[in-house]
């Protein structure tokens, strides 16, 4: 036991030194700060060149605790049965403007850190959480992708402009999904603004279709097991299993069908690109035998839309499982990356989405790539030469896709130990769990209630991907996040 800290105060700590090991910036500098608390919101009228979109349904829908609102949506039927998607991105850019001591400093992490017990903005909170956050009530400078889909929700043509909105309702992933399932009531906030439920309706319908286009081309469905931190007072009491829902999907669509627009955009207008790329993997042959261990022969040579149905199958057999073969796929194909592309140029494309071009656009607030991208649309938009040299982003972009591998192994390491502390009492006792991975080093198994994973001890027994088995936990360690597991 840690009786010198609370849960929350150790967690804090742990993913701090976290942190600092990985040589990441756990807190902004002085002048940083000093440039921040310079900022002040900047009044409409320096926008009068921008399209007033003001009186439009806009709306975000996001997590619950979201406080850094990157985007919103919002549908609109035309009469000839078209509809447009319009996806507002906050305009970052026009209060840290490249080469500040803020973005100097966003460009080293480039990227938010979300740990159990404390987040590591990439952007100050000032900024993030306030004078570059769409926040309900307020009027926004922002960057649209307004796209134009047919009646089958494929699309048909696309603008990018700049223009000034406003966020009318400030929405939640879960009170959205249980309204569009019929489960609850309409959330109080899209209550009070007439139109609006019917505005969310049609955006749901359209994420379907855009989804089931994704998969026509192969497309992959995934599904992990996230985890948000239950707390009481500064006690970690649980761990909630965050599940897929219908408000998700919108977002995700609509988010995934504006990169591929960007990415598109700026190559047409003869721009680079920091294209987001998951390579055809190259241990595909790994990955046909994964899937002939189900009873499913692949083709020889990777086909996204083979995969495909082999997952869409997985998970309609067996749910339960599903997370841990999909987390088995995922390794196998690689981790994603940033690449320059320069025009006239050509790169990989997104496997996993089945996509050839694709940049990150929509989370300026969080992800620095998509900080540059907006850079480079202004531009674009504003027949200007590049921001940046060809030197500058190729650096950037593998900046980015180092310290987001860091970042993404230092959540990881920090939700092992919030795991740890959950079981750090309860050695000896016993769970039902299924084997979750296998490797040259050892297997794991993870256990359903609390939703944990631990290593198994070395047994007898021959362990298999998805083999359910009878644990005891044997050991726990918090500060390096480990959990044993025996297998009985």
């Amino acid at each position: 036991m840690h009786t010198e800290y609370t849960h929350r105060a150790l967690l804090a700590k742990l993913a701090r030194d976290a942190m600092v090991e990985r040589g990441l910036h756990p807190d902004f500098s002085p002048a940083v700060l000093a440039e921040v608390e310079g900022s002040h919101e900047l009044p409409i009228s320096a926008f009068s060149e921008k399209k007033d979109l003001r009186h439009l349904l806009w709306c975000s829908i996001d997590n619950d605790d979201s406080r850094d609102l990157d985007q919103l949506s919002l549908a609109v039927p035309e009469p000839d049965g078209h509809v447009r998607v319009l996806v507002a991105i906050a305009d970052v850019d026009a209060l840290v403007p490249k080469g500040s001591k803020t973005d100097l400093w966003a460009a080293h992490n480039t990227t938010s850190v979300y740990t159990p017990a404390v987040i590591f903005p990439m952007l100050p909170e000032r900024f993030s959480t306030d004078l570059t956050s769409l926040n309900p009530g307020v009027d926004r400078s922002a960057m649209v992708i307004d796209m134009r889909l047919d009646s089958r929700g494929i699309l048909v043509d696309y603008e990018i402009y700049e223009a000034i909105v406003h966020n009318q309702a400030q929405l939640a992933y879960d009170a959205v999904a249980a309204w569009l399932d019929n489960l609850a009531p309409m959330p109080e906030a899209m209550a009070r603004v007439p139109g609006l439920a019917d505005n969310v309706t049609l955006q749901y319908a359209m994420a379907v279709m855009l989804r089931a286009h994704r998969h026509a081309r192969g497309s992959l469905d995934f599904e992990t097991i996230e985890t948000k931190p239950v707390f009481e007072g500064d006690t970690l009491v649980d761990l909630h299993v965050e599940k897929r829902s219908t408000s998700k999907d919108i977002i995700e669509e609509f988010m995934v069908a504006a990169n591929g627009c960007t990415a598109r955009f700026l190559t047409e207008k003869g721009y680079p690109t920091l294209r987001r790329v998951v390579k055809v993997p190259k241990r595909w042959d790994a990955i046909t035998e994964v899937a002939l261990k189900y009873g499913t022969r692949l083709p020889e040579t990777p086909d996204s839309k083979a995969l495909d149905a082999f997952l869409l199958q997985q998970r309609d057999m067996d749910p339960v499982r599903f997370p841990d073969l999909s987390l088995t796929i995922i390794k196998l194909l690689g981790a994603g990356e940033y690449v320059l592309m320069m025009p006239g140029g050509s790169v990989d494309g997104h496997f996993g989405l089945a996509i050839k071009d694709y940049a990150h656009s929509t989370a300026p607030n969080r992800r620095y790539p998509d900080l540059i991208t907006q850079r480079l649309l202004k531009a674009a938009l504003a027949a200007k030469k590049s921001p940046y040299t060809k030197d500058e982003l190729e650096a950037l972009a593998n900046r980015c896709t180092e310290a987001e591998d860091l970042s993404k192994k230092l959540e990881r390491f920090v939700r092992k130990c919030s795991e740890a502390i959950l079981l750090e009492d309860r050695i000896g006792e016993e769970f039902d769990g299924v084997v979750s991975g296998l490797s040259t080093v050892g297997a794991w198994a993870r256990v359903v209630t609390p939703p944990v994973e631990g290593k198994l001890l070395p047994s007898n027994q021959t362990m298999y991907m998805g083999k359910s088995v009878h644990l005891r936990l044997e050991a726990v360690n918090v500060e390096k996040g480990f959990i044993d597991f025996r297998a009985l």
